[in-house]
């Protein structure tokens, strides 16, 4: 399981979203830091085939994923920042839905549904409607659909965002228990649950790669304490 990406370009007009990035990533989470403006967002969008890259190849198992089209698609597994939710859906009635959306069949949704409350800890809620949900289970929830068709490829965008310190490490705990064998991105501004999860960290600043590894490599190589100062050692002049 290898997705290569190869000196990947994006433009908009003049600006430059994206600049000549390059990397392999294999079975691990790879946390993505950076500003707001640094690229990760259209990053993202390249590989779920959301926009159209100008220069570059996205290759999964070394076939283009343009070639391989919808059959790609299905491996992708995405959970928003923020997503509307019907407040009036159990939870279980949501993730049926996701599953209709997705083109599961109905039994190997409902076992899908099934194995993902009890991953995500709802089981005893999966009859309640979402409206009355905290924050954290909302996540959860969201969580459980983006893990509907066992995707191989997990996009996660802020997850953590706006939850007290014990949902996020319990979240937290969920995603590193996917990454065995999954390729998992985590984007974030909460440098803390990358540096706690990370199998490899993703600099990027103004568009492109500006430095990557674990994060105690990065860590040593500005003799820090933690990634906030690797952050602000590489990135703190967004």
């Amino acid at each position: 399981m290898e997705l290569v990406i190869e000196h990947l370009t994006k433009k908009y007009g003049e600006k430059v979203a994206l600049r000549e990035f390059s990397y392999t990533f294999t079975p691990g989470i790879y946390g993505i830091l950076g500003a707001n403006g640094a690229g990760k967002s259209t990053l993202m969008n390249l590989i779920t085939d959301n926009v159209k890259r100008n220069e570059g190849q996205i290759l999964w198992d070394g076939t283009d994923i343009l070639k391989l089209s919808a059959s790609f698609r299905k491996l992708l597994g995405y959970m928003p920042q923020q997503q509307g939710m019907y407040s009036d859906f159990s939870a279980r009635a949501f993730l049926r839905y996701m599953a209709d959306v997705k083109g599961l069949n109905r039994k190997q949704a409902n076992r899908q549904i099934e194995e993902l409350f009890e991953l995500v800890n709802l089981k005893d809620a999966a009859h309640k409607k979402l409206g009355g949900f905290s924050g954290g289970m909302r996540q959860r929830v969201l969580l459980a659909q983006a893990l509907l068709g066992e995707p191989q490829i997990l996009i996660l965008d802020e997850p953590t965002a706006g939850l007290d310190p014990k949902e996020r490490l319990r979240l937290r705990q969920y995603i590193a228990d996917l990454a065995e064998n999954r390729i998992v991105f985590l984007t974030t501004h909460i440098v803390s649950d990358i540096e706690s999860i990370a199998t490899d960290v993703l600099l990027m600043k103004d568009g492109a790669l500006v430095r990557h590894g674990t994060p105690d490599e990065l860590i040593q190589s500005v003799q820090g304490k933690d990634l906030e100062d690797v952050y602000m050692a590489y990135l703190g002049g967004s």
